[in-house]
């Protein structure tokens, strides 16, 4: 599978992150997620430490489920654009602190190799902040390589994790979810 194709609408899951500004950057993207097509849901929002990086400020943490039938790499491109529009500057440090990361983590079963984009993103199996929030969309979705569902891989990385819940942030991104849905 080349990532190029239109496809029939499919379920799409997005990690949302952010360590700067969290609080405004993070209701943008999910108001922006809405070009990608219908937005069924977004999780609730979870504070973590930076990875390797212990002195930047904390990340917030999120996911949302859009059915979409753009391609794997139109939506990729669509995630970039939203980045670049809410001032993501991306550079060579991949631990970088950064508005917006937007990651399309699954697109239904699709499994996909390029340069470009692996999916599903490897990072889902390794780490809570992703899996967590994912697993909260549909749990009993597959994961069509590791053959679990999205509850048992997050079940498996919540104890390592050093997650909080931020209700706060939680309540606004699903009052923007659903204001963008109407």
């Amino acid at each position: 599978m080349n990532g190029k194709r239109k496809t029939l609408p499919e379920a799409a899951f997005i990690s949302i992150g952010s360590n700067i500004d969290p609080e405004k950057y993070l209701p943008l993207a999910v108001e922006n997620l809405s070009r990608l097509g219908e937005q069924i849901s977004v999780s609730l929002v979870y504070q973590n430490p930076a990875i390797a990086r212990p002195e930047q400020s904390d990340y917030l943490n999120a996911a949302a489920h859009v059915v979409t039938a753009n391609s794997a790499l139109e939506i990729r491109g669509i995630l970039r654009q939203i980045e670049e529009s809410l001032g993501r500057i991306r550079s060579k440090d991949k631990y970088d602190s950064r508005t917006l990361d937007l990651d399309l983590c699954l697109l239904g079963d699709q499994v996909l190799e390029t340069a470009e984009l692996i999916l599903p993103d490897p990072n889902l199996l390794k780490y809570a902040h992703i899996a967590v929030p994912i697993a909260e969309l549909d749990p009993d979705f597959l994961h069509p390589i590791a053959g679990s569902n999205l509850r048992e891989i997050a079940y498996r990385l919540r104890p390592e994790a050093n997650l909080s819940l931020r209700e706060d942030i939680s309540q606004r991104i699903r009052e923007v979810a659903a204001n963008a849905t109407a």
